[in-house]
């Protein structure tokens, strides 16, 4: 899709891609509440909202059909970013155990790269997997966890959300590696095809 046709496309304008923008906006507040105010759980809450409505606009987008080229774009981006943010910043506060943050930040490295290396060689875009997309939340999920982990005294309800918190985190850190994997058949399939469309 050129930039004039996405100009001039109806399905830019819709609450899901709204919702996206929103997530990306909050990046910063999120930054200033961790890093600047040492705000840990309002910044773990902020982060766990910000990863829940990845699940609301998609299902607004599938329920309403407000589905669009735009959105398939922007909505894995704000992930991404958010993801990253989320990973670094907790990396530079030390609410994460370093091999988690490094895991997440060197998986979502690798998929922005081979991302670009696709676009750049003029492959079609894949469609983000179901799995992914489930890694993802889960991570979403488990990084604010970890803040709160912080934050909190020795309680039941601090050991309720570590076990929570692990399973989040190792089950996102599966599933997205697991979808990393999907991605490279995908990927050479996307190459075949546009060397097989210029024939």
């Amino acid at each position: 899709m050129t930039v004039p046709d996405i100009a001039h496309d109806r399905g830019v304008w819709t609450i899901p891609n709204a919702i996206s923008l929103g997530r990306l906006a909050c990046v910063p507040l999120f930054l200033w509440l961790l890093l600047g105010e040492d705000r840990l759980v309002a910044a773990g809450i902020l982060l766990a909202v910000l990863g829940a409505t990845d699940w609301v606009d998609g299902y607004i987008a599938r329920r309403f059909d407000q589905g669009s080229e735009v959105g398939k774009v922007l909505d894995p981006v704000a992930d991404r970013v958010l993801l990253i943010a989320g990973a670094l910043a907790l990396l530079v506060d030390g609410s994460v155990p370093v091999w988690v943050g490094l895991l997440v930040l060197n998986r979502e490295a690798v998929i922005s790269i081979a991302s670009l290396a696709l676009a750049w060689a003029g492959a079609r875009r894949i469609d983000v997997q179901w799995v992914g997309k489930a890694g993802t939340l889960a991570l979403m999920f488990a990084l604010p966890g970890f803040l709160l982990l912080d934050a909190l005294e020795p309680s039941l309800l601090r050991d309720l959300i570590w076990v929570a918190t692990w399973l989040f985190a190792i089950g996102g850190l599966a599933l997205s590696y697991y979808a990393a994997m999907r991605y490279v058949p995908l990927a050479r399939q996307a190459l075949r095809d546009r060397k097989e469309a210029h024939v």
